[in-house]
């Protein structure tokens, strides 16, 4: 276990102690890299069962005022009006630049929006927010909320037992059950590629609400560590490795957060530089990538063509408990981005033979309805 003085602590912080949790600074929290079942187990769990992550430092804003919903809209290219109140959106800031200032889920609620933000993120994004919509929109950030991600084929069966009702929700759709009796805000949603809940829980009730699921027999706590490859294996983009400032959406693989209407209408930071990709297609993309052999290619590998020639980086990469291989997502020129191209990467200094694939690298089992 480690702590500093200078790093925060979400509300759940002694009972991952108590858990015998590996506490690590992460996006300026103690927080659990992993308990003592170690990284594969959790991952493993999470895959076949249940699986609990605290995720409190994440940040929970609303977004109140007349018409949020079109408001918002001119700070992030997701098409939030054509929501229906329970319904969520993924979608990003972006600069004038197109390039992505952080990646979010936004619900619409009956009469306000309820947004997640990265936590590394979340300070810049809050500032930001309120400053876009001065004037226009009221932005509150929800401190006195924690936030856990219940995740696995088993967690609707499980919180299923505390508030009924979560059972018939669809994936991304959100609805304000009582579990256990305390009012929490529940979201279909996760990044894990599993099905799965992220649930907003009043500060004071958190911890017993976590232990009463923790007792269920299909659940365990799981950590940052576990939480990192199951999002990998699921082809997810982590903000900061996959997304930064100088990444467009369109490069990133992620046309399909933006509908037809704002594509064309733009109205959103660097439109035209993100219509122009999509028009001329983007110099870079992202794709997915197979290391031949064990050895697992890390973040800043230098990918590069079968001349020695280097032609991108990975952005995430490490070992995946599910397939029993190494896999890794990074970036490449167009030419180089067809699923089955051959490419090199340098790996401790030796060049390993690669292969483009497909993403996810396992089945996402999110549940429609």
């Amino acid at each position: 276990m480690s702590e500093t003085s200078s790093t925060k602590k979400t509300v759940l912080y002694n009972l991952h102690v108590e858990l015998g949790a590996k506490m690590v600074p992460f996006a300026g929290y103690d927080m659990p890299v992993q308990y003592p079942d170690g990284i594969l187990n959790e991952h493993l769990q999470t895959r076949q069962s249940a699986g609990l992550f605290d995720v409190s430092h994440m940040g929970q804003v609303v977004i109140s005022g007349e018409n949020p919903a079109e408001i918002i809209e001119t700070l992030i290219p997701g098409d939030i009006q054509a929501l229906s109140a329970g319904e969520m959106r993924y979608s990003f800031l972006t600069n004038n630049q197109g390039g992505i200032l952080d990646d979010l889920i936004v619900t619409r609620r009956e009469n306000d929006l309820f947004v997640v933000v990265n936590a590394a993120c979340k300070e810049q994004d809050i500032a930001l927010l309120a400053d876009g919509l001065a004037g226009k929109a009221e932005v509150t950030e929800l401190t006195d909320r924690a936030l856990v991600a219940l995740q696995g084929p088993k967690a609707a069966e499980v919180l299923a037992r505390y508030g009924p009702e979560v059972a018939t929700m669809s994936f991304m759709n959100y609805r304000e059950v009582e579990i256990d009796g305390v009012p929490c805000f529940v979201t279909r949603s996760g990044y894990t590629g599993e099905d799965g809940f992220e649930i907003s829980i009043p500060n004071g009730e958190a911890e017993a609400i976590c232990r009463k699921l923790l007792s269920e027999s299909e659940v365990k706590p799981i950590g940052l560590g576990a939480r990192d490859s199951l999002r990998l294996e699921a082809g997810l983009c982590l903000y900061g490795h996959d997304l930064n400032e100088t990444t467009t959406p369109i490069s990133a693989g992620l046309i399909w957060a933006i509908s037809k209407r704002r594509r064309e209408g733009g109205g959103f930071p660097g439109a035209d530089v993100i219509q122009a990709d999509i028009a001329n297609k983007p110099a870079m993309k992202r794709v997915g990538i197979l290391p031949e052999g064990r050895a697992p290619a890390r973040e800043h590998t230098v990918i590069t063509d079968e001349a020695g020639n280097a032609i991108g980086e990975i952005t995430s990469g490490g070992f995946s408990p599910s397939l029993g291989i190494p896999i890794a997502m990074g970036y490449v020129p167009l030419d180089f981005s067809a699923v089955g191209t051959k490419i090199n990467l340098l790996v401790r200094g030796k060049s390993r033979p690669a292969v483009v694939a497909k993403m996810p690298f396992v089945e996402q089992r999110y549940y429609r309805g």
